[in-house]
């Protein structure tokens, strides 16, 4: 069990704030918070499993600010977190035998197009949602799926991927799409937390704390996302999209995946 310092307090909790902070609005807060936790020590399951902690913390108040204001879209979300529990499963599945390298390639490859999607999108909105009324639902659910096998095969962004989903085929406004997400985040979130506590993958001492910095950066984020609306909302989703784009081909650099 790594020694907890004051020093390890002061890399990790300003970082789970600020990942919270990104997370309730955009997604992708994961791509700070868990390097927060390597950075201080954590081998990589304790620091997965802190890691959900402080998420599934931050994301349920940050989902409960959503729903107090009527920004989550319910059925859409309950149906894609049916669809998101099988796909995170094949997802992890599939990392058994799949080559990650080629996985991470394809994703790479797709961002600059989800990017450039989002810049056309000033107010990501759309006037008429591509998918039919009648199948919205099943539509849920496929996006559900698919998120939850990269959930599962690559894991950082799965947020900021629903969110576009939402708002660019079944037409969602963006904060409800924000909110709507945030529910199928902390579904899965809680599943994998599950696991990680039974198998004693957390380190209470630093996840309670930093649990505490989570939530106070998801209720500001949220307050702002809320308060700032679509434009403020679609100019961190470009960032998240940098930064996992970033993130990707570090990765794909020989050496470097082990050290993020």
């Amino acid at each position: 069990m790594p020694d907890i310092t004051l020093m390890t307090y002061l890399i990790v909790c300003p970082l789970i704030f600020l990942g919270g902070f990104v997370d309730s609005i955009a997604g992708g807060g994961g791509l700070i918070t868990l390097p927060a936790y390597y950075l201080a020590g954590l081998p990589p399951a304790l620091a997965g499993g802190s890691n959900k902690l402080s998420a599934v913390a931050g994301t349920a108040v940050a989902t409960g600010k959503y729903a107090t204001r009527g920004l989550i879209a319910w059925r859409h979300g309950l149906a894609s977190a049916l669809g998101s529990l099988p796909g995170a499963a094949l997802g992890a599945f599939l990392l058994t035998w799949l080559p990650e390298f080629y996985v991470r390639l394809g994703v790479v490859l797709a961002l600059p197009f989800v990017a450039l999607l989002v810049l056309r999108n000033k107010d990501l909105s759309t006037r008429q949602p591509l998918v039919p009324a009648p199948l919205a639902l099943p539509a849920c659910f496929m996006i559900g799926l698919l998120v939850g096998v990269y959930d599962g095969l690559v894991g950082p962004g799965t947020g900021t991927f629903l969110i576009l989903a939402y708002v660019m085929l079944l037409g969602e406004e963006a904060l409800t799409a924000s909110g709507t997400a945030k529910l199928v985040n902390l579904g899965s979130n809680l599943g994998a937390l599950v696991t990680l506590v039974t198998t004693g993958h957390v380190l209470y001492a630093l996840a309670l704390p930093a649990a505490a910095f989570g939530i106070a950066g998801n209720l500001l984020g949220a307050n702002l996302a809320i308060k700032k609306g679509a434009p403020f909302v679609r100019a961190l989703l470009l960032v998240v999209l940098g930064l996992l784009l970033a993130k990707l081909l570090l990765d794909l650099l020989p050496g470097q995946a082990a050290l993020l």
